[in-house]
């Protein structure tokens, strides 16, 4: 099951660099609050998902 929408993930790009499209992947081990991940796929730089919202702020990337 994807983490958001797919046609969603279309649009979506990193707010950093080039702006790189983004990929989705699973949550770190032992973090129950993030659905998942999504990771640029330029700069490598990974953003949470939590309760199916991308967290795209570059503060709060993992």
């Amino acid at each position: 099951m994807a983490l958001i929408d797919p046609e969603l993930l279309k649009i979506l790009a990193c707010p950093a660099d080039d702006h790189g499209a983004l990929r989705e992947g699973p949550a770190p081990a032992g973090s129950a609050d993030i659905d998942g991940v999504l990771e640029c796929t330029v700069c490598g730089r990974t953003f949470a998902v939590r309760d199916g919202i991308p967290v795209l702020l570059l503060d709060e990337a993992l």
